[in-house]
């Protein structure tokens, strides 16, 4: 008995210095400070290497930084560790696609399938994933149609979100005839959008196809006074 009281004490502060620099970490993480952050999660990596929490902060102080590679090593290892979790399936998705968008062509074009499938596994995953709805749109928008970009596939997952999210689904359809340069329409479901959520958001995407697109700076200006009147 004597022995596992000596053992305690001994272990005792071990076990909280570790969650002191585990507390201190998550704190620089959100101050966002991930350069000191990562110092102090890759220590306590090396402790627990196999710590899906630790990889996850490892993972986002990355991306944070747009270092991509190693934000997409954390994640892929994430995927093992956890394979049935839609977040890093989205997440090693997302890090991919900004890595491609850092490339070159030739190197892009060949990160394509492995954004769409990662995209693909977090609604397989999660059916009612959002984000990753959103992704996906957003790549077959911007992706020319010679490798793949379609309008009509784009139009796909704003049906869907339409149906998870309203809101968002009005600003997917907003979002796609502001791409074509359709803004009267675009304006439309930027309105529908505002009736349906309300939010702070939905006001400033309009207010912002109206000062950037449309060249209606007093128009936008009124949107925001009417959000800051519904706030009264």
């Amino acid at each position: 008995m004597l022995k596992l009281v000596i053992l305690f004490i001994f272990w005792l502060p071990f076990a909280a210095f570790a969650q002191s620099d585990l507390e201190k970490a998550k704190a620089l993480f959100h101050q966002e400070k991930y350069e000191q952050a990562s110092v102090l999660f890759e220590k306590l990596d090396r402790e627990n290497p196999d710590d899906v929490l630790i990889n996850e902060y490892l993972g986002d102080c990355a991306g944070h930084q747009q270092h991509w590679d190693k934000a997409l090593q954390y994640y892929k290892k994430l995927k093992a560790l956890q394979p049935k979790s839609a977040t890093y399936q989205y997440k090693y998705g997302g890090a991919l696609g900004m890595k491609a968008k850092g490339s070159n062509a030739f190197k892009a074009v060949g990160m394509i399938d492995g954004i769409r499938t990662s995209f693909e596994n977090a609604i397989r995953l999660q059916p009612n994933h959002i984000e990753a709805r959103w992704a996906l749109l957003t790549l077959y928008l911007e992706l020319p149609g010679i490798i793949g970009g379609s309008e009509a596939k784009a139009k796909q997952y704003a049906g869907q979100l339409l149906v998870l999210s309203p809101v968002d689904g009005y600003l997917a359809q907003g979002r796609i005839d502001e791409y074509f340069k359709r803004y009267a329409a675009a304006e439309e479901n930027y309105k529908k959008a505002i009736a349906v959520g309300g939010s702070k958001v939905t006001y400033q995407i309009l207010a912002e196809l109206y000062s950037k697109k449309m060249k209606l700076p007093e128009k936008a200006k009124a949107v925001m006074t009417r959000y800051q009147n519904t706030k009264e």
